[in-house]
């Protein structure tokens, strides 16, 4: 263990995150990123200097073409984007619904909407409620909780009728790691359009949106992007597609002149036309910090660093925790895996509680599933370590 930390090439970018030097075990990166030391000068700055100091100026200096310019910055750090197809903006939710809505809007005619039942919950009520309001029949694909949507399972779903195919590139529970370039080319080979959620991966694991030939993504900056809580979504549209989709929430800010504040609608072309209302320029500075942090560590090591990560974490329960009856409800094969690691045992609920009580912080999902986020920026060998003999104990202390 000891080794892996002192041959581990990244393990000095661990020092630039705030508390992570700490006794606190955080297995939870990959629902809330730690934050970079540099970020809380950089925030301060940003009152001072620019709200402070510029104060309404800085719309016409550079807050209007943030979301632009960062959107580009994090196609060409993470996503695999060129320049002109992602945008920073709004929640999630939101940014599912538009594109899930403008996907559907272009493909009329057809009737349903492919999802698999371990998606997302967010992206499978948001599928539900476009569903229903255009009229559209959900077709569910049933997966394995410990896996996720082959291309088998996939071809046998869309058809004629496919508007839309909605997939996580990782999954959330088991952290399988989705066949992009094929389960994409048996989408369009059917006709539909296809919508990535890259929440569970942006920044852990390589992305090529543009070689991939995606249509439409949709991602989160608050996990493996260190945003903070709260921090804006971002989306990708693929350049082919800019001219044809329509987003459905027609805001100033996507308007072809928003201080035109004309009587009626004329959107914006490209990308910014995909923005609907004021952006959250607050909630913007903190990813750029991390955007730059894996600019300079590269997206190749980061993800050698994950897979580093995760097996060891794999090898340490398999080892003290197998005995105990707990399973792994994780692909074993890493490159079928992305930067977590899901525990399952029955009691795994009253674990994860009792870890919280001991600064061991994992989260639970059903069923009976222990996630280990394992951010590779920000997590160490011996940490990894630490938290899984931490199950083990509670684990014993459990036991009749």
């Amino acid at each position: 263990m000891d080794d892996l930390d002192e041959h581990d090439a990244l393990a000095a970018y661990r020092d630039r995150f705030v508390g992570a030097g700490s006794s606190l075990v955080y297995f939870d990166g990959n629902s809330l990123g730690r934050p970079l030391a540099v970020t809380g000068p950089r925030l301060a700055a940003f009152v001072d200097h620019e709200w402070g100091g510029r104060l309404i100026r800085g719309w016409d200096e550079q807050w209007m073409d943030l979301p632009l310019t960062i959107g580009d910055e994090l196609g060409a750090t993470v996503l695999g984007a060129a320049p002109g197809q992602c945008a920073v903006g709004d929640s999630t939710t939101v940014l599912l619904y538009k594109m899930m809505r403008a996907a559907v809007a272009a493909r009329p005619g057809r009737t349903e909407i492919v999802i698999d039942r371990d998606n997302f919950p967010t992206d499978r009520y948001v599928a539900d409620g476009v569903a229903r309001e255009c009229g559209l029949t959900l077709r569910w694909i049933e997966v394995d909780l410990s896996a996720g949507v082959t291309p088998e399972l996939l071809a046998g779903a869309v058809g004629a009728q496919t508007a839309l195919v909605v997939l996580n590139h990782v999954a959330y529970r088991s952290a399988f790691l989705a066949d992009v370039p094929t389960l994409t080319r048996i989408a369009h080979d059917a006709g539909a359009l296809v919508l990535w959620d890259l929440c569970h991966s942006a920044g852990a694991v390589p992305v090529e949106l543009d070689i991939w030939d995606v249509d439409i993504a949709v991602g989160c900056s608050y996990k493996y992007l260190n945003g903070g809580p709260g921090a804006p979504a971002y989306l990708y549209v693929a350049a082919r597609l800019l001219d044809e989709l329509v987003q459905p929430i027609q805001g100033w800010m996507g308007s072809h002149d928003p201080f035109l504040m004309g009587p009626t609608y004329t959107p914006a072309p490209g990308i910014r036309g995909f923005l609907s209302g004021t952006p959250p320029i607050v909630g913007m500075q903190a990813v750029r910090d991390m955007l730059a942090l894996v600019g300079e560590a590269g997206m190749p090591a980061v993800r050698a660093k994950s897979v580093g990560l995760t097996s060891y974490a794999i090898e340490v329960a398999d080892d003290l925790l197998g005995p105990l009856g707990v399973d792994l409800a994780s692909p074993r094969d890493p490159e079928r895996r992305g930067s977590h690691v899901t525990l399952a045992h029955p009691r795994m609920r009253e674990v994860t509680a009792a870890l919280w009580q001991r600064d061991v912080i994992p989260d639970y999902r059903d069923p009976g599933g222990l996630r280990l986020g394992l951010s590779p920026l920000s997590t160490s060998y011996a940490e990894v370590r630490r938290g899984v003999e931490a199950v083990r104990d509670v684990l014993v202390d459990l036991a009749p």
